[in-house]
């Protein structure tokens, strides 16, 4: 018997750098853990694997190329999947861009297609595979108290005075992807989140490091460490943080 049959199989894009990174290493420190760390370089995506490797962590990672921008790539990874592992047992859409260069129609497009079309379409390429899960299908879409609509009309919300008009709208439009995704997948035992991580240190911007008070990247994996273990399943369906949930 392959001795990975055994193990939690679970996809993270954009594991190669940030959150992403730190997500994997986490899932890591448990034998029962096999990540696939999705990356749209492989240069990057082999460097993250030798880094994570050097750890000697009790859990395995194996790289699977993936761009969430490019639907055949997606489609590809998913048959690289099912053809290695017949299966998958958890979900994080991570890969993000929140400060593309361009006009701001092109930001806007470049925005929605990582941020929202992207997940859209790695859902339904892999939902074959997550319903042949060992035990509760698990999808996390990594969002932003950002894209929250009541939180943005909130003059007393923290960020109220950042624009982002192109991160936030993606983010917004990312939750709903969410909600749908619920509706079609949460009848079949499917357990589905919008997570945000909080103001963590990532290359997302140039703000997003510790002399600007992101907290350290470890912060904001941990929590989906615990919604991947099944922790926050009451919780299913909702739009979550750290310590609570947000309105949509």
């Amino acid at each position: 018997m392959n001795a990975l049959t055994k193990k939690t199989i679970t996809l993270v894009t954009g594991g190669n750098g940030g959150i992403g990174f730190e997500l994997v290493a986490q899932l890591m420190a448990s034998q029962t853990n096999h990540v696939l760390l999705g990356s749209r370089s492989i240069e990057k995506g082999e460097s993250a694997i030798s880094q994570l490797e050097a750890q000697k962590a009790p859990g395995t990672v194996e790289l699977l190329q993936l761009d969430v921008t490019d639907e055949a790539s997606i489609n590809a990874a998913a048959k690289t999947v099912e053809s290695k592992h017949g299966r998958l047992d958890a979900l994080v859409n991570n890969a993000a861009i929140a400060l593309p260069s361009g006009s701001i129609a092109e930001q806007m497009a470049i925005c929605f297609k990582t941020n929202a079309t992207g997940p859209l379409l790695v859902v339904d390429a892999f939902a074959p595979l997550l319903k042949k899960a060992h035990g509760t299908p698990r999808i996390v879409n990594i969002s932003t108290g950002q894209g929250s609509i009541t939180k943005r009309l909130d003059p007393t919300a923290p960020g109220y005075k950042i624009k982002g008009v192109q991160y936030r709208a993606s983010k917004a439009a990312l939750n709903m992807v969410t909600a749908c995704q619920v509706a079609e997948f949460g009848d079949e035992g499917f357990k589905i989140f919008s997570f945000c991580p909080g103001f963590t240190q990532s290359n997302l911007g140039p703000h997003n490091n510790a002399e600007n008070g992101a907290k350290p990247t470890s912060e904001g994996a941990a929590p989906i460490v615990t919604i991947l273990k099944g922790e926050r399943d009451s919780e299913h369906a909702h739009f979550l943080h750290n310590t609570g949930q947000y309105p949509w």
